[in-house]
């Protein structure tokens, strides 16, 4: 008896021991709720699937929050192997010299499988090098489209399965659904900044920025002052005197989703990882998609919508076991299966043509939810249309919705409004260059 106890104890030990012999790989993350509780299934399902390799999860706040934790232990010497980064945060993190790993570095150190041509250009160009070399992994993308309640449509006349596809159809629309009291506004929209300048820029194929938009280098500086840009927001503007248009506050726009949900506003334009939220908050109404309006007048619009959401970048430091084992996560996270699964539950786009094509049936059984991909997909991304890169941009978009607040409270035009978000911006930039020299 005493021998079986032993055995059993030696046993046991030799279980522990091959447990703790798997290599430890810290992964911090911006993602709460039910979209951080299918992050943990994704790891669990590749911690399930091998053990040479743990990825430990751990939520460190929002996307400022977790980038500035990173970058505090990066310092102290304490940081994880993946930090989730969202997309505004890549000029920062480019300049942080020495502090990464660009991706396709790490996967051909590692001898993975990677094929960036598999990755959808409109995807990975907002991460890739001016050579093409992709410098941290999608994980979680997404684009703005517009959300509409086709039940307050049909009460004012409209065709519910028409959504707008030009500013001038939506004003119409907008004036309409008030006119004839379906609805007491016509639209309103999430991040002014995001959505009504950045994606509305490169909808339209419009610069930002010099420099391509930032990404030729960190001499680029702001040009989103042009005309296209200044006739939107006076648009704006006239809109919001006129009812039409309902501002939905600084910032990522909080109050918007909850006027298109109480029916006051009858389409809300909104990122289409929101689709899930959407569809369960839309209880009382019928739900539309469709892609953002565009100006007629713009020669090559519509061009392509761009992404937001974060990447994963890999912090150097870290033992070389470490990235076999990153490497080998990126392949599970990369593959069609696991990118279908996700991009299903969450409303977030796939990252490869691969995943896109597995999801084909759950397209076609559900209705609009590849209004997204349809829409950043819609032509080759162009300079101006494959994101921005920029340093201190966190601010910079803070700076956007001040100087909105300040059109809508008439202290502003929408061209002085815009020379101060240019002005004010490029000081920033100018002073992150000053310095990352």
């Amino acid at each position: 008896m005493k021998y079986l106890f032993t055995a059993s104890a030696v046993a046991l030990l030799a279980s522990l021991s091959a447990a703790n012999a798997q290599t430890e790989i810290q992964w911090w993350h911006a993602m709460g709720g039910e979209l951080g509780a299918k992050l943990e299934e994704i790891t669990k399902g590749f911690n399930d699937s091998q053990d040479e390799y743990t990825v430990v999860p751990s939520y460190k706040g929002t996307y400022p929050e977790t980038m500035t934790a990173a970058i505090a232990a990066f310092r102290a010497q304490q940081q994880p192997a993946i930090v989730q980064v969202f997309e505004v945060g890549t000029g920062t993190m480019m300049a942080a010299k020495g502090a990464i790993v660009p991706v396709h570095q790490l996967m051909a150190d590692q001898g993975a499988a990677f094929d960036p041509a598999a990755y959808l250009p409109a995807v990975v160009g907002y991460y890739t090098d001016t050579e093409g070399n992709m410098l941290s992994m999608p994980f979680n993308s997404s684009t703005p489209i517009v959300y509409y309640n086709k039940t307050v449509f049909e009460k004012a006349g409209l065709d519910p399965n028409t959504p707008p596809k030009t500013w001038a159809e939506l004003e119409e629309f907008s004036k309409t659904i008030r006119d004839t009291g379906a609805a007491t506004c016509g639209f309103t929209t999430q991040w002014v900044s995001w959505i009504q300048t950045e994606n509305l820029s490169a909808w339209h194929n419009q610069p930002i920025g010099t420099e391509q938009n930032g990404f030729g280098g960190t001499a680029a500086r702001l040009t989103l002052n042009g005309p296209v840009q200044v006739k939107h927001w006076e648009n704006l503007k006239r809109m919001a005197d006129e009812g039409v248009f309902k501002y939905g506050g600084p910032v990522g726009g909080d109050n918007a989703a909850p006027m298109f949900y109480s029916q006051e506003c009858a389409m809300y334009m909104g990122s289409s990882a929101s689709r899930a939220g959407v569809i369960a908050n839309a209880k009382d109404f019928e739900l539309g998609y469709g892609m953002l309006p565009y100006y007629d007048d713009v020669e090559g619009a519509p061009q392509n919508s761009i992404i937001g959401g974060a990447t994963l970048w890999v912090l150097s430091g870290r033992p070389d076991e470490e990235y076999a084992g990153v490497a080998k996560f990126f392949e599970y996270l990369s593959s069609p299966e696991v990118q279908a699964d996700w991009a299903s539950f969450s409303g977030y786009l796939p990252i490869t043509q691969a995943a896109m094509d597995q999801m084909a049936d759950y397209y076609a059984e559900n209705p609009g939810a590849d209004t997204g991909i349809k829409q950043i997909t819609l032509n080759e991304p162009t300079e101006n249309s494959k994101g921005l890169r920029f340093g201190n941009y966190v601010q910079i978009r803070g700076i956007i919705d001040e100087e909105f607040e300040q059109l809508l409270a008439g202290s502003k035009d929408a061209q002085g409004a815009l020379d101060a978000v240019v002005e004010r911006g490029n000081a920033l930039i100018e002073e992150f260059e000053a310095q990352n020299q």
